[in-house]
């Protein structure tokens, strides 16, 4: 299968970088060397932007070609295309083509249809005794609010770094600065104390006793991670409520979350800061085990961060991450690039993370195609601990970080694969309801909206097809 080139429509970014720098279309198109209509049909998406236009932008405005990528683009469709399966909208189908035309020409307008639709779900799962409709979830909505972030927040992530640069660990671990810390400018002192796991907490502080309780034998990437998240909560409250009382989510509860989020975000950022972790990361073409040796981290902190780099002017690959039970429900999930997880149903069973609870500990890699037909380069492995007794029962814990193909070959996992042979792709879905492969012996139930064909001459893999739209 040949690689095609895709084209890039960036209309809102066109007009909303105009409109920021203080322009008019005029003015714009004289500094870049075009026409005003020719801008115009740019800002309309009725042209793509073209690749020699692109890097003059990002000269002209001192702008990398990430900022100009339609990956909100791209979460809007998907998140319409699954909301369009819904049965209530059978009689009122909407073709790929005018998603596609809506959320390119009107996102806004997508994103509250978006809500609205959401707000109606919720609604439908509320019991019959309940007099007021619910919300939607305050988990999902710090979701949605940290996709618009992009996973990456430059006022905490710069914060941390400054703080590592102050702390200057040298060639002492990061755990004993960050002890020193504690006890030099916050008199508290760090115990282990057996009874934290038994009591279900990581970390607690004793104000009376000036002293911090940590679980007895923990490993140490978790006891230099909690112990940054205690220093954010006692040093970062402020900033966190600024860009909550600023841009953060209205409802109490959701605003509540996105604190945690925001404390939880502080802390991978202070013991990965971004300068030095984004050098080693393409030092090392981002061998996450590699990695997490030479930080002495976890192979889901690391995971996390990768995640995390969209500097403006200093981006790392735009990696997706994530976290998942064997189960499929989905613990954690960001996404830098184009790639969205499914909202409704379980993730797609072909996925490369799936097979790894099947070898725990070993490194899954997978070339995957999405129904949209971007291809991306996975890499799926287990997480957690062993079990400390018969009776005890770890959670089977696996998560996937995954790029673009284009993006491939600057890591280590596509050594060895043939990144123009696409023979051997596999094809991964939304969630069956909204997956329009048809061919696909692993659907669970049938696409949603489409009439069904159950074949009276014949049968396929499936015991139904959907007629084509």
């Amino acid at each position: 299968m040949p690689r095609t080139k895709t084209k890039l429509f960036a209309g809102n970014r066109l007009q909303h970088l105009r409109k920021r720098e203080g322009l008019t279309q005029a003015a714009m198109a004289g500094q870049i060397g075009i026409s005003l209509s020719y801008l115009n049909q740019l800002e309309r998406n009725h042209r793509p932007l073209p690749p020699r236009l692109l890097q003059s932008l990002c000269e002209r405005f001192d702008l990398t070609p990430a900022w100009f990528s339609d990956t909100r683009e791209a979460h809007t469709i998907q998140a319409l295309r699954e909301t369009m399966a819904d049965p209530v909208f059978k009689n009122t189908p909407l073709p790929f083509a005018k998603m596609t035309e809506a959320a390119n020409l009107n996102p806004d307008l997508c994103k509250a249809f978006l809500a609205l639709y959401r707000a109606y779900s919720f609604n439908l799962e509320r019991d019959s005794n309940t007099a007021e409709p619910l919300a939607p979830e305050p988990y999902e909505a710090v979701g949605n609010w940290v996709q618009e972030h992009k996973n990456y927040f430059h006022e905490l992530d710069r914060a941390a770094e400054e703080f590592y640069e102050f702390l200057s660990p040298g060639e002492d671990h990061p755990e004993d600065a960050l002890v020193r810390h504690l006890q030099a400018k916050h008199g508290l002192q760090i115990v282990q104390s057996p009874e934290m796991e038994s009591k279900g907490l990581v970390w607690r502080i004793d104000q009376y006793k000036r002293t911090i309780y940590l679980p007895h034998n923990q490993p140490h990437e978790s006891t230099l991670f909690f112990l940054a998240q205690i220093i954010g909560q006692l040093e970062q409250s402020h900033l966190i409520s600024q860009i909550l009382r600023r841009e953060g989510p209205r409802d109490h509860n959701a605003q509540e979350l996105a604190r945690v989020y925001l404390s939880n975000y502080f802390a991978g950022a202070l013991i990965l800061p971004y300068g030095r972790f984004l050098h080693q990361a393409k030092m090392m073409r981002y061998d996450i085990e590699k990695l997490r040796r030479f930080f002495s981290v976890s192979f889901e902190q690391v995971c996390h961060r990768l995640s995390t780099l969209q500097r403006p002017g200093s981006e790392g690959i735009a990696f997706y991450f994530l976290k998942l039970d064997i189960a499929g429900n989905i613990l954690k999930s960001f996404s830098a690039n184009r790639f969205s997880q499914a909202r409704f149903g379980g993730p797609c069973p072909l996925w490369n993370v799936f097979r790894a609870f099947a070898t725990p500990g070993q490194i899954q890699v997978q070339l995957s195609q999405t129904t949209d037909d971007a291809i991306y380069l996975n890499v799926a492995r287990t997480v957690g601990h062993e079990g400390s007794s018969y009776s005890d029962r770890p959670r089977q814990i696996a998560m996937v970080l995954g790029c673009a193909i284009a993006d491939a070959p600057q890591t280590v996992y596509a050594a060895g694969l043939n990144m123009e042979d696409h023979t051997l792709v596999v094809p991964i879905g939304p969630g069956c309801r909204a997956c329009g492969r048809d061919q696909c012996s692993h659907r669970s139930l049938p696409v949603s909206g489409r009439i069904l064909d159950t074949g009276n001459h014949a049968r396929g893999v499936v015991p139904y097809r959907a007629l084509p739209e």
